[in-house]
């Protein structure tokens, strides 16, 4: 995964935990602005989300931020 990709799921977690706490859950498109201006970092996504990881459609913030943060 991408720098950039992964800096932009850290900042977006960090903003919905701090507004919405804790329990806060997203999706991976939570990372895109609501149109696709970059598709090959949206297939990117969807690919460490659905292909790799096998996550459901919505997963708690938290989780996803220790799963990135977890990526060498």
């Amino acid at each position: 995964m991408r720098a950039s990709l992964r800096n932009k799921i850290i900042e977006v977690c960090n903003s919905k935990i701090e507004k919405k706490g804790d329990n806060v859950g997203l999706s991976f498109y939570a990372f895109f602005a609501n149109k696709n201006d970059d598709p090959e970092l949206l297939m990117e996504a969807a690919q460490w989300w659905i292909g790799t990881e096998k996550l459901d459609h919505f997963e708690k913030a938290l989780k996803i931020k220790k799963m990135v943060l977890e990526i060498a």
